[in-house]
């Protein structure tokens, strides 16, 4: 196999997993994941910015599958199917 012939899998830093619901009464969110460590966890876009800010992550594309890796949804997913 040569290389043109291999496909590319991107390997993103910032990795937002599944809609997930806690206890009753808690609203839905989203694990996240920088560098393959949990991190914390989102309720909407905007806590995904600031904990990737945090890190000292600049995001300028939340759509770019090198940046962020949306898991069993996108960036508007934020409530259990």
């Amino acid at each position: 196999m040569t290389e043109i012939a291999a496909p590319h899998i991107s390997h993103p830093r910032i990795m937002v997993l599944r809609v997930m619901t806690g206890k009753p009464g808690t609203p839905p969110f989203r694990i996240v994941e920088i560098d393959g460590q949990v991190v914390g966890e989102a309720h909407a876009v905007t806590d995904v910015l600031e904990t990737a800010a945090a890190f000292g992550i600049t995001v300028h594309d939340l759509d770019d599958p090198e940046v962020v890796r949306w898991v069993g949804g996108d960036k508007f997913t934020w409530k259990p199917r």
